[in-house]
């Protein structure tokens, strides 16, 4: 009998709409059947899965269409447009992997868990908004916005006005409980979906936050949350490479956990891409003493192989 172990697996909403696409619902399930057949490898592997998946391009549409419906619907706040973007995520990814399992004749579930994640009120990002979100607008619109919302905007590169809102780092998740029981039955399971749903509590109980969480940081405490084995992050690039973008430029095929700490801490990475994955990647090592995968949905299955990606293992395993 295989040993079963556990792989969690955290990707972007751009995994779902590509770079220059509309972000039809069919293109998306179709983006989604193929994450799944590749995916489907660590599943035969003995892996069970547990999927966290962020949904920038998609809140951002969710946004625009409650801007849009304003006038003849009342619109809904950002935790909830997080909500949202999760229960549709993973209905998507949920057809896929079910299919997918199937085609091999695996019989067991696949499970989409709403996840609120907690935070602190007191995270100083929460008085401090900075995560650029939804589309860019003009001073007028933007003016008209600070007025309606009361929204944070910030002027961009030119580009117009965009808004930012808090991203505070989780604390907990709220339900962590019920994902372990839900792993222990079902071949995949995703929740935390965009970085899960922000909610804090006072003396009057738990409420939501207009913010978002960085799903890296919450796939790490994931992670540890279901003592998975390995972390899968994937990203836009096949491996992490130092001195992005320069002659210099250097592919990391394998590092330990303490030469991704010293390339985090000399600026290698910076906090708006890899940043937030080294970061979480390193917390990963250090608490599991696990395995970090680093590479692109299209690389995955060479990976595989050991023929591309970044490996980021515990310092004894450097040998």
């Amino acid at each position: 009998m295989v040993e079963t172990k556990t792989a969690v697996v955290a990707f972007g909403g751009n995994a779902l709409i590509m770079k220059d696409e509309p972000g039809l619902q069919e293109a998306q399930m179709a983006h989604a059947d193929k994450l799944a057949a590749v995916l489907l490898r660590f599943i035969e592997k003995g892996y069970r899965l547990l999927l966290v998946h962020g949904n920038g391009p998609q809140v951002g549409n969710s946004l625009i269409r409650m801007e849009e419906s304003v006038t003849k619907v009342p619109a809904l706040s950002l935790d909830a447009c997080v909500a949202m973007t999760e229960g549709s995520i993973g209905f998507f990814l949920e057809l896929s992997f079910r299919n997918a399992l199937a085609g091999i004749g695996d019989g067991r579930d696949v499970v989409t868990v709403l996840t609120p994640v907690e935070v602190s009120a007191e995270d100083p990002r929460i008085k401090n908004p900075s995560k650029p979100i939804g589309p860019f607008y003009s001073g007028y619109r933007a003016d008209y916005l600070v007025r309606m919302f009361d929204w944070d905007l910030v002027e961009d590169a030119g580009r117009g006005y965009r808004r930012v809102v808090a991203s505070p780092k989780p604390i907990r998740i709220v339900n962590e409980g019920l994902v372990r029981v839900l792993l222990e039955h079902a071949a995949v399971v995703i929740a935390g979906g965009g970085g899960g749903i922000p909610v804090t509590r006072d003396g009057q109980g738990w409420r939501g936050l207009e913010a978002v969480i960085d799903k890296d940081y919450t796939a790490a405490l994931m992670s540890e949350v279901v003592d998975a084995e390995l972390f899968i992050n994937l990203t836009a690039v096949d491996h992490v490479s130092v001195d992005f973008g320069m002659e210099t430029e250097r592919r990391l095929e394998k590092i330990t956990v303490s030469e991704a700490e010293r390339h985090l801490r000399d600026g290698q990475f910076p906090p708006g891409s890899m940043g937030p994955k080294i970061d979480a990647s390193i917390a990963f090592c250090r608490e599991k003493g696990g395995t970090v995968l680093i590479t692109s949905v299209e690389a995955l299955a060479e990976a595989l192989q050991g023929n591309a990606g970044t490996l980021i293992v515990p310092d004894e395993e450097s040998s």
